[in-house]
Order: C-alpha cells, then sequence, then structure tokens
C-alpha cells in the first residue's frame, strides 16, 4: 500500500474515533442546554418543586419553568434545576442558601416522554398538537443513535476490510461516516429549531438567559469530523483502486503484445 493511502486511513480512523467519542459524551451527559438565573430567596416550597419535577406525568410548561428559574440544564435524556441539599441545616429552616448548600437534581425522560406529543401551547392539552415541534423533538433524540450504529457499523466493515487485505470495501465505510454526520447535523439543527419554537411559545423570565452548552458543542464538533473522515476514506479506497487497475493494466500489456505477435506468426506459417 502506498504510504499516502496509509496516512490517510490513519488520519481517518482517528478522527473517526474522536467524533465516536464526542458523540457519545454528547448524548450521555445533559448539557446541551443551560439556564442561568439569579437565586431564588428562598426554597419554601421545595418538595412540591420536586413533585413538579419529577411528575410521572410531565406538563411542559411546568418543568420548563422550573428549569428557567432554578437554573436547569437540559439533555437529550434527562433534565436538571438546582436546589437545596436535604441533608443541609436550611432545609429544615429556609431563607437564603449558600452555593455549597445546592445540589443537582436530575430525572430522565421516559421512552413516552420522548415520543409525547408537544401542544401548540405549551402545557394546554386544548391547544392542540404541534406536529413541528413534535417531530423535531423525536429527531433530536433520535438522529444521534442513528449516527452512532453508523459509525460503528462502518467500523466493522472497516476491519472487514483489513482481514481481507483490501482498500477497496473501506469506501462503504467512508459512506457510512458521510451519512452519520448528516444525522448528527440534522439533530443538531432540529435541537436549535426546537428550542427556538419552545423559547417562542414560553418566554424567558426577567434576569434569565439560556445559552447552548457543552454537550451540544461535542455534536457540532463531531459532525465536520465525520465529514472529514468520510471524505478520507473514500478518496484513499478510490484512488487505490484506480492506481491498482492502471499498474495491473501495465503489467499485462507486454505480455498481451508478445502473444499476439506469435499469434500472428503461427498464422503466416500456415498459410504459406
Amino acid at each position: 500500500m502506498d504510504n499516502r493511502f496509509a496516512t490517510a486511513l490513519v488520519i481517518a480512523c482517528v478522527l473517526s474515533l474522536i467524533s465516536t467519542i464526542y458523540m457519545a459524551a454528547s448524548i450521555g451527559t445533559d448539557f446541551w442546554y443551560e439556564y442561568r438565573s439569579p437565586a431564588p430567596e428562598n426554597f419554601s416550597d421545595l418538595n412540591k418543586i420536586r413533585d413538579d419535577f419529577v411528575d410521572s406525568d410531565p406538563d411542559e410548561k411546568t418543568y420548563n419553568d422550573l428549569l428557567f428559574r432554578y437554573n436547569g440544564t437540559v439533555g437529550l435524556w434527562r433534565r436538571c434545576i438546582t436546589v437545596p441539599n436535604k441533608s443541609t441545616p436550611w432545609y429544615s429552616s429556609p431563607e437564603k442558601t449558600e452555593s455549597s448548600d445546592l445540589i443537582t437534581e436530575c430525572f430522565s425522560f421516559t421512552l413516552s416522554e420522548q415520543f409525547m406529543e408537544k401542544y401548540v401551547e405549551p402545557g394546554n392539552h386544548n391547544t392542540g398538537i404541534d406536529l413541528l415541534r413534535t417531530y423535531l423533538w423525536r429527531c433530536q433524540f433520535l438522529l444521534p443513535f442513528v449516527s452512532l450504529g453508523l459509525m460503528c457499523f462502518g467500523a466493522l466493515i472497516g476491519l472487514c476490510a483489513c482481514a481481507c487485505r483490501s482498500l477497496y470495501p473501506t469506501i462503504a465505510t467512508g459512506v457510512l461516516h458521510f451519512l452519520a454526520g448528516l444525522c448528527t447535523l440534522g439533530s443538531v439543527s432540529c435541537y436549535v429549531a426546537g428550542i427556538e419554537l419552545l423559547h417562542q411559545k414560553l418566554q424567558l423570565p426577567e434576569n434569565v438567559k439560556g445559552e447552548f452548552g457543552w454537550s451540544f458543542c461535542l455534536a457540532c464538533v463531531s459532525a465536520p469530523l465525520q465529514f472529514m473522515a468520510a471524505a478520507l476514506f473514500i478518496w484513499a479506497a478510490r484512488t487505490n483502486r484506480k492506481e491498482y487497475t492502471l499498474m495491473k493494466a501495465y503489467r499485462m500489456a507486454p505480455w498481451s503484445n508478445v502473444h499476439e505477435e506469435k499469434r500472428t506468426i503461427e498464422y503466416r506459417n500456415r498459410h504459406k
């Protein structure tokens, strides 16, 4: 194998590994979007806050209001808020609390919640289903897993190519990485669109700021890495295949001419 192709494959494999790690980390963490709000004066209704936040039949407006007010963070799987620790003395005498007494409590979205319909007016079931937000939410949840699956399948094909000592199957690896990049890009786009539409329905309170977190940034970085890996895989496989075909034709050409000359001489001798 030419050193150019070997170098391209090594770089592509490294990019693929990094993008896989980034994508897995972004899926498993809870910082796709973060809210920054002033510390509440008190938490006198702390039990009600917890009950509303971990309700098995969640109201989208209720838990988003809590995210706004209590420095919430949202991931693909979980939502989190910052509340006082039950074990602190403050908990029995609620006034103001120090930051060291605050803990982050998280609650996972169930599978049924991931596929739950979103309403035109969040929290109001009588306003009809908002199909756009519903399918944006489902896509932002499903596409990252499709992306990871495609990259793993591409890696399996790459291992088979190594076992067969052929670069040509790595074209499939490149195509799968390209599709994975599209899925990652689609997931990021769906998430941004979903957040923007949500904030149009539910305005952020005064002094509350929202920003995309580092989990979201990992997904954003993962997409171009997948595209670069795909380009290197496809380039190495196609170029190596072309050069192999040309070299094979070059090696066979002299022998073909010799055989043709022998057949010509034999034909002439027979017809003298």
